[in-house]
């Protein structure tokens, strides 16, 4: 069997058995890279490790565990409940504020699913309390989730602007999050007059039960003062965002610094931020990539058969 030819095979058993069996598509594409790199592409187990994605792994690890760190700390809890006690019984722009929300927080490194998580039983909540469809809602949340889940401190956005890079392809990381931003939203406008929208801004202002309806979400962080860490890992964030956007620092190192030091100043707070990094995750899209540098070197992308 030719290199090419094995490593397409490779591909498809790859997807076939990590989608039929319980066992993690990237620790099995590991294995496929180790198996098909060295019987067929003549590649020794150094060769194969080199295509390993040192960077992908670092940007990974850094922001998810940045994020589980503020996350226990309370201060995900707490940008939530300032920003849904800023609506103020304007009902038409509570939709806007969770799809706002949701944003913002995958933006600086929530996974899509983990800020929908979030943000779902509060929207629902408010959804409940001020008679806004529960659909509209949700949608809203979700594309919120979408909008900001491709900036360049996002796991996504990594992820799809070093596998560009790496590809020696041309790419702007702030244009990508611009226009996955813009569409999401011009979704987001479209979704919120099909389902009720129009109707909600015809309504007047009410007394806000914000807060009470933040509280009953769930108060697992301690309520929702200021606390010093709180004030720490916001500071963090925004140096994250600092460092990324304009000093255009390698976001992974950048987050998991910020996470160290965060760690060794509350190591308390800290103790299970570890074991909340996105470990299966890391192993998905570090043992795929890794495959992927086999596939290329075994000839498998230039090859003829794919054309």
């Amino acid at each position: 069997m030719s290199p090419e030819i094995a490593c397409i095979v490779g591909l498809v058993v790859l997807f076939v058995v990590g989608t039929a069996l319980p066992v993690n598509m990237g620790a099995l594409a590991f294995v496929m890279a180790f198996v098909v790199g060295g019987l067929y592409v003549d590649l020794s187990a150094a060769n194969v490790l080199a295509g390993f994605p040192g960077d992908l792994f670092v940007t990974l690890v850094g922001i998810t565990y940045l994020f589980a760190i503020a996350q226990n700390n309370g201060t995900i809890d707490w940008l939530v409940r300032q920003a849904v006690r800023s609506v103020r019984g304007r009902t038409a722009a509570i939709p806007w504020m969770m799809f706002l929300v949701t944003a913002l927080l995958t933006s600086v490194g929530a996974v899509s699913p983990g800020a929908v998580a979030i943000i779902a039983p509060i929207a629902l909540r408010f959804a409940q309390q001020y008679r806004i469809r529960p659909l509209l809602m949700g949608l809203m949340v979700i594309h919120g989730a979408q909008g900001g889940g491709f900036s360049p401190m996002s796991v996504y956005g990594g992820i799809t602007n070093q596998v560009v890079e790496r590809a020696q392809l041309n790419g702007s990381d702030m244009h990508l999050f611009i226009a996955s931003l813009a569409f999401n939203l011009f979704v987001a406008v479209v979704v919120f007059f099909v389902f009720g929208g129009r109707s909600l801004l015809a309504q007047p202002a009410v007394q806000c039960g914000a807060p009470e309806a933040v509280e009953a979400a769930g108060d697992s962080a301690g309520g929702t003062r200021l606390t010093y860490p709180r004030v720490m890992t916001l500071i963090g964030l925004i140096a994250l965002g600092v460092g990324a956007l304009v000093f255009e620092l390698n976001v992974g190192l950048v987050a998991i610094t910020i996470a160290v030091v965060l760690t060794i100043l509350f190591p308390k707070d800290q103790a299970r931020a570890v074991d909340q990094i996105h470990w299966s995750t890391v192993l998905l899209i570090c043992g795929v990539v890794t495959y992927v540098a086999v596939v290329q070197k075994g000839g498998a992308v230039t090859s003829d058969l794919l054309t």
